[in-house]
């Protein structure tokens, strides 16, 4: 029990002694504390962090014209676009026409052998005559009453089988010689002179290149501002620099449940230089406003469902909630919250805040033009003073 009791008191020193020993240590760290706080040096570094101005640059709020449009993707496609296939069965003796090749509907493409067909018709044609004589004079016997109107319709039965029969086998033979269906340039040549074709088979492909569509498949929130003849305009990759015009032809009534969208089919005629199968960037454009009041689109921040820009007024960032209108690529119509002239932070509106200082930088200046076109010089904007501390 002694034993026990003086390792007890023995312990508790022990502890006694780690805590005073730990508040010798935190007392000698607040008091460090207490003088980095009081002394000037920390305090005019605080002073200076908190007065620090935020470089920004800032564009005004200027009338211009603006355009709402839709943008969309999509590939061209021909709607006239024909395969030639042959409707008899014989040798190909010769080709007319090469790939590249511009048609016109009805003009010869490519010779079979016509001579089987071309019998055919003659034994028919001998037939058909033969027939129509024997016809003949059965109604001439008719008229007289020396033959049945029984045997007279019978001989008028034979004659009009047989001329059907020649008929045909002109057909066979006009068949004979391939012609393009529709007018336009021929894209493709299947077959080559001395192969056997067969019936059905493809020979040529011809599309017609001066009516070019792209299909688009507008989300459903955009029906009611899609409407047929509205204008298009439309770049392709493969021919850079280049702005293509054309117009909606048709939009579909319905939408597609499982997408969400509708067709909008645009229509390109005359244009040249576009290929059937190029990748085309198209703008639908649904509205244009000659003047509005306009701010680039990277001034304007959107969150929670609310549209605001940040202004510069004597050296402070004064955020203002606006109401937008149209928005293109590059600037957004303000109906509500701005007057023109406003001066709105373009670059570094993410950095401030509502009441936070700020220095407006002066914009890079243009490359200096040639001296007998040179206009007069334009001075610098000022920047803004900066808030003192």
């Amino acid at each position: 029990m002694r034993r026990t009791s003086s390792s007890a008191r023995f312990a508790v020193i022990l502890a006694l002694f780690a805590v005073l020993g730990l508040s010798a240590c935190r007392g000698g760290n607040g008091s460090a504390e207490a003088e980095a706080s009081n002394g000037e040096p920390g305090a005019n570094g605080e002073n200076r962090e908190h007065d620090r101005a935020v470089p920004v640059e800032v564009a005004p709020v200027q009338q211009r014209r603006i355009t709402a449009s839709y943008a969309g993707t999509a590939n061209l496609e021909v709607p006239a676009d024909a395969q030639v296939v042959a409707k008899t069965s014989g040798v190909l003796l010769r080709v007319l026409v090469e790939e590249g090749d511009f048609v016109r509907a009805g003009q010869a493409l490519a010779q079979l052998d016509p001579e089987r067909p071309r019998l055919e018709a003659a034994r028919a044609e001998a037939t058909m005559r033969r027939a129509r004589n024997n016809f003949e004079r059965s109604r001439e016997l008719f008229g007289r009453q020396l033959v049945s109107a029984e045997a007279n319709d019978q001989l008028r039965f034979e004659y009009e089988a047989a001329k059907a029969a020649w008929d045909l086998a002109r057909l066979e033979l006009s068949h004979t010689t391939i012609t393009a269906p529709i007018g336009g340039v021929v894209a493709e040549r299947m077959a080559k002179p001395g192969n056997l074709i067969n019936i059905n088979t493809p020979l040529y492909r011809i599309v017609d290149t001066s009516r070019l569509e792209a299909v688009l498949n507008v989300p459903e929130r955009e029906m009611a501002t899609m409407k047929p003849g509205l204008p298009i305009r439309m770049v392709v990759d493969a021919l850079r620099g280049r702005v293509f015009n054309g117009v909606v032809g048709r939009i579909s009534p319905v939408v597609d449940p499982a997408s969400g969208t509708f067709r909008v089919v645009g229509v390109f005629e005359g244009q040249d230089g576009l290929k059937p199968g190029m990748f085309g960037r198209l703008q639908i454009v649904y509205d244009e406003r000659a003047s509005a009041l306009t701010v680039p689109r990277e001034a304007v921040v959107e969150a929670d469902g609310e549209a605001s820009v940040f202004l510069v007024d004597a050296g402070k960032a004064v955020r203002r909630v606006v109401r937008l209108g149209h928005v293109d690529g590059s600037y957004a119509e303000i109906l509500e919250g701005l007057v023109e002239n406003d001066q709105v932070i373009t670059a570094g509106r993410i950095a401030v805040r509502d009441g936070a200082a700020v220095e407006v930088l002066a914009p890079a200046s243009p490359p200096a033009p040639a001296a007998a076109d040179a206009p007069a010089p334009v001075a610098a904007p000022v920047a803004a003073p900066v808030a003192a501390g």
